[in-house]
């Protein structure tokens, strides 16, 4: 059977409703610059908001209004610089100086006094006498001590001392001797050689008990070799931080000593940068 297609009925159109009159031109042109202004509003606004990101994340944090940080402790130095050598002198670790020796004058490998210090006039950068180096151990240790200087062909001894705002008294002593085997031998017969719990072989005037720091080991300064010291409670009224660092033909005395504690930063500090003039 043949399938017939039948035609649908068509359906009855009506007419549509008259369509809206297009907007006029001038309203158009207000819509417009409207959308606009909107739109250049929210462009400016973000470019604002991530210049000052950029400006804030550049600025160092102590730039920041409210994020300076605050100081740790550590004292402003003046820039460092190693003195010349006279001419046709190598520099203390070269192949060609087999006893190490500091051809410079050793009044020059001492440490500046940071900013704002004020200067002992008894240790003001010059030569200093043996019996003042000696003064700053106990009375029971210097007759020895004074008789092996003696022995060990000491040459020179410099030092400088300061006082900071904060009451740290800080001297530094640079015991200059012929060669590095003397330097040694004085230092690990003389200043370390009986290291116990209480004490070592020599001790500074008026400590009794001290303990070992171990911040040392981070100095990380090639030809030298350091180790430090504080005085361990019960103490007086002051108490004693030094340390030795030997490099070279030189060995280097650093104390500071404080009303109440020592300050560790400082101290620290010190050491680190006293090695590396020597170093």
């Amino acid at each position: 059977m043949t399938e017939q297609l039948t035609e649908q009925p068509a359906e009855e159109v009506t007419a549509s409703p008259e369509a809206p009159a297009p907007a006029a031109p001038g309203r158009a042109r207000r819509v417009l610059w409207a959308v606009a202004r909107w739109t250049a509003a929210v462009v400016v606004c973000g470019g604002v908001g991530a210049g000052t990101a950029m400006g804030i994340t550049a600025l160092d944090r102590s730039d920041v209004p409210g994020l300076a940080t605050e100081s740790d402790g550590r004292w402003e130095y003046p820039p460092l610089r190693l003195p010349a050598l006279p001419e046709g002198r190598p520099r203390p670790f070269t192949d060609d100086n087999d006893a190490e020796i500091h051809y410079a004058d050793v009044r020059q490998l001492l440490l500046p006094a940071p900013a704002g210090a004020t200067a002992d006039p008894k240790m003001n950068g010059g030569f200093v006498s043996t019996d003042a180096y000696l003064s700053l151990y106990g009375k029971e240790f210097r007759a020895e001590l004074k008789q092996a200087l003696a022995d060990s062909a000491l040459r020179h001894i410099a030092a400088r001392g300061w006082t900071t705002p904060d009451g740290t008294r800080t001297s530094i002593h640079l015991l200059r001797f012929g060669s590095v085997a003397y330097a040694q031998r004085f230092e690990d017969e003389n200043l370390r050689g009986g290291y116990s719990t209480d004490g070592l072989r020599t001790m500074p005037d008026g400590v009794a008990l001290l303990h070992m720091d171990t911040f040392t080991e981070d100095i990380e300064v090639p030809n030298t070799r350091a180790f430090a010291f504080r005085e361990q409670k019960p103490y007086g009224s002051e108490q004693v931080r030094w340390a030795y660092v030997q490099a070279g033909d030189t060995l280097a005395l650093i104390t500071q000593t404080r009303k109440g504690e020592a300050l560790d930063v400082p101290f620290r500090q010190t050491v680190t940068l006293q090695a590396q003039l020597l170093g």
